[in-house]
């Protein structure tokens, strides 16, 4: 079995020396994640190829499904490969590959040659396609548009004839380029945007503001690892969770409804540039685009990016929503993505798009900083090759109605409360909401049962199998 593996365009075009960088990092990650497939596997580099050669033929499709995925690969083509003949002989080997697969259908013959020889390239390609015309049921030559094309080369004294070609991802090889942490989700937004910085070369670490628990973490960390294993994992990451519920409740206390989306970005800008400072990365990553929700007007993104020196990539940012979904289906996050926890903990009710810097200021002069700090300082950092999966989300029963005598704590803000209160005509309801509800739990009388409730069902379902994750089995939830 034998690939030969094209560079994607823009590496060939750098000068010689970078070149040889971006050629020589593509050849060890190639040789890295291919050895997880087959330890004896050969990858030889050349000056605009690479080849790649294996005794093990049954590994066929897991080497394309590598290839197909590693950063930096134009193309590549599943070759075999013989001593150059006559042309006859060369007819035979292409008739033993192609014949069948050409019934019915148009054909050309294209060849590349190099090398010294009694013939041209197109002496191949008119004796070779007129020996399949004759000798095979194809429906005939098309030299404008075929059905199919049969590609040959031939380099000096050896003949290649190209079985199949595999399209790659493009873009640069993994540890090309400097390192960035991604701020992810677990969203189609994010998880697209990680997927770009990895094609694009950048080694990507993942970090993960933790808002709605348990749950929401163990579904960002899948989400993450599959990205990671599928296009990155030639080089080791990090997966970094930042404990950001104590923020987020903060700022519902003390911020102006009209604020808080603004706020809590560039919270997140703030603990995220103090990490990247820690580990020597020089940008963060967002999935952004551009007036899709109220915080992303380019006003409101200036105020966000204001709070930190570090360069904030948004991959995303001229996107359309469909465009984003459709790439995420192709790349296979769209479906973590669709069941992912959505945690709808800061919701203004009219949010501001032109977010002022004196009054975002003066708002955030009523936020204690030192729960940030405690965030920060609480940071968990993980090798994402040691995640381990096996964790479960606490399975917790939902219900359509109050079981006998339950206390329900409605959990939503207090706001939603407002807008929306909630009144059972059996049942003691307890207003407690999310942002104060792990602080409070343990206070409670124990040996009643208690059944969480939200409008939508998520945030209860969230914090109901976090404090089940915690030891607490005296909860459901209450989901009308």
């Amino acid at each position: 079995m034998k690939f030969v593996v094209k560079f994607f365009p823009e590496i060939t075009i750098k000068s010689k020396p970078v070149r040889k960088q971006f050629v020589r990092m593509l050849t060890d990650n190639v040789r890295t994640l291919l050895r997880h497939v087959d330890a004896d596997v050969k990858v030889i580099r050349d000056w605009d190829k690479l080849v790649v050669v294996s005794e093990q033929d049954a590994l066929l499709p897991r080497f394309v499904e590598v290839l197909s995925n590693t950063p930096g690969i134009a193309y590549f083509n599943d070759v075999v490969q013989y001593p150059l003949g006559d042309l006859h002989d060369i007819f035979e080997k292409t008739k033993a590959i192609w014949g069948e697969r050409l019934a019915g259908k148009t054909f050309a013959v294209r060849c590349k040659r190099a090398g010294k020889h009694e013939f041209k390239s197109g002496d191949i390609e008119r004796y070779v396609g007129g020996g399949l015309n004759q000798h095979t049921e194809a429906l005939g030559v098309k030299l404008s548009k075929p059905e199919i094309t049969v590609q040959l080369e031939v380099r000096d004294d050896i003949l290649f004839v190209i079985n199949e070609r595999h399209e790659g991802l493009g873009g640069f090889p993994i540890g090309s380029l400097d390192p960035v942490i991604s701020l992810i989700s677990g969203g189609f937004d994010s998880n697209v945007a990680s997927y770009l910085t990895m094609k694009r070369g950048l080694r990507t670490h993942f970090l993960f503001f933790n808002l709605g628990g348990h749950a929401h973490e163990i579904g960002v960390k899948e989400v993450a690892l599959y990205l990671w294993q599928k296009y990155g994992a030639s080089h080791r990451v990090r997966f970094i969770s930042v404990p950001f519920d104590g923020v987020v409740g903060e700022i519902l206390k003390n911020v102006d409804n009209s604020q808080m989306g603004v706020i809590l970005k560039r919270m997140m800008l703030r603990a995220g540039t103090q990490i990247a400072e820690q580990m020597g990365v020089q940008a963060l990553v967002t999935g952004e685009s551009v007036a899709q929700v109220s915080s992303q007007t380019l006003t409101n993104l200036s105020v966000i990016d204001s709070v930190t020196n570090s360069l904030v990539l948004r991959p995303l940012i001229t996107m359309d929503k469909p465009e984003i979904i459709k790439l995420a289906e192709q790349i296979g996050t769209a479906e973590f993505a669709a069941n992912m926890p959505e945690y709808c903990g800061v919701i203004s009710v009219k949010p501001t798009t032109k977010a002022k810097p004196e009054k975002i200021e003066r708002e955030e002069g009523k936020f204690d900083f030192s729960v940030l700090d405690k965030a920060v300082a609480d940071t968990k950092l993980i090798n994402i090759d040691e995640i381990d999966l096996s964790e479960q989300i606490e399975d917790v029963e939902v219900m359509p109605f109050p079981v006998g005598e339950s206390i329900v704590i409605d959990v939503r803000h207090p706001t939603e409360r407002e807008l929306s209160p909630l009144r059972l005509a059996k049942n003691e309801v307890l207003d407690i909401p999310f942002f104060e509800l792990h602080g409070k739990y343990a206070e409670l009388d124990q040996s009643e049962h208690y059944m969480l409730y939200c409008e939508k069902g998520t945030m209860s379902r969230l914090h109901a199998s976090h404090l089940k994750h915690e030891g607490y089995h005296n909860v459901s939830v209450y989901r009308p």
